[in-house]
């Protein structure tokens, strides 16, 4: 029998606050959504649970990555009960639950301390710039290597624990019956989703637009970190390594400037509700995508030397993203969402 936590309620509107008490189990949002079957019953399973307390049938669950948040069970929510929303909050609710540092909790429940963090981070910036005496080849070099360290570091230390944890609490807790091959043979729906994201076309089969916009931002994003690190866009010669970065980095902040301008809005149900860490994300992606492109602008017209802080802005930003944002925000939507995916067709292949 599952526990009752009778705190889980109030617990929960720390990672965003909407009153989903006030749903009544109407069904309303069950029969709009495009992931309701005869076995089970979505969103509304996840709402019962946390209403009722069932945080362990929560963590042990895949459900909330499986929503794409189309907003249509909020739209016909007759209680305002905002059912997509409370989807959303389940799953930073979960990051906290797979992240073993347990950072990830202090930055989503505390605005006040994500300032903190991303100042504290941008003072460690100043103070390698001042002991490299913001000497531009030295700063250049140090950057290029602190990119391909941050991202070992940050996968093989953080976010590969909290996949195994993951993996722990939604496989082995519910003593799912996975056989080796079983694994192997759904490596490749991790792959696929987690490129194309294309279970949300079937949330969404009316606003294909929203799915090219993210699969852009995906593939850019997978291509920009290709371009800076691994052919070092700010130290290359080549000409299509030039010109590839640039057309890159102008289509990430291209894309994710017009992401900012829909929060701005509010004119669709996925933005009405805007927690802190969704508008870190797109705004510091725009500021990686932008501040590199411009960073390369400097250097092309070789007035990089005399405007060190360009390149100094820009590496505070990308060491924000890289040490905050990557492990313990928004952006491990990403992975976990494409891992529950894979797990879901494991589960399924029992």
């Amino acid at each position: 029998m599952s526990k009752v936590n009778t705190n889980f309620s109030t617990d929960l509107k720390k990672y965003g606050s909407i009153n989903f008490n006030e749903c009544y189990n109407c069904g309303n949002c069950t029969a709009v959504c495009s992931l309701s079957t005869e076995e089970s019953s979505f969103p509304r399973e996840m709402v019962r649970y946390s209403i009722l307390g069932l945080d362990k049938d929560i963590k042990s669950s895949l459900k909330p990555w499986l929503c794409y948040y189309c907003g249509e069970c909020s739209e016909t929510c007759p209680r305002v009960a905002n059912p997509g929303e409370l989807m959303m909050i389940l799953r930073r609710w979960l990051i906290t639950k797979y992240d073993w540092t347990g950072l990830s909790g202090v930055l989503f429940k505390s605005l006040t301390a994500s300032i903190v963090a991303f100042a504290l981070v941008a003072i460690l910036v100043i103070i390698v710039g001042f002991f490299k005496q913001f000497n531009t080849e030295a700063l250049l070099h140090l950057g290029h290597y602190f990119e391909m360290i941050s991202i070992a570091s940050v996968f093989l230390i953080i976010l590969l624990p909290n996949i195994i944890r993951m993996w722990w609490f939604t496989i082995i807790k519910t003593k799912a019956k996975v056989n080796f091959l079983s694994y192997l043979k759904a490596i490749w729906d991790l792959i696929v989703h987690m490129f194309t994201q294309k279970r949300s076309l079937e949330c969404e089969e009316e606003n294909t637009f929203r799915w090219l916009e993210h699969f852009l931002i995906v593939i850019g994003y997978l291509l920009l970190l290709f371009i800076t690190v691994f052919l070092d866009w700010f130290a290359t010669e080549s000409k299509i390594v030039l010109w590839s970065g640039y057309i890159v980095s102008a289509l990430v902040f291209i894309i994710t400037f017009d992401f900012v301008l829909d929060r701005i809005k509010k004119n669709k149900e996925i933005n009405k509700f805007s927690h802190p860490s969704d508008w870190f994300f797109v705004i510091w992606l725009f500021l990686m995508a932008f501040s590199a492109f411009v960073v390369r602008v400097f250097i092309d017209a070789h007035l990089i030397d005399n405007n060190i802080w360009v390149y100094m802005v820009h590496i505070i930003i990308l060491a924000q993203w890289a040490m905050l944002i990557v492990p313990f925000g928004k952006w491990t939507h990403f992975l976990y969402r494409s891992f529950a995916m894979y797990f879901d067709k494991l589960k399924m292949s029992q």
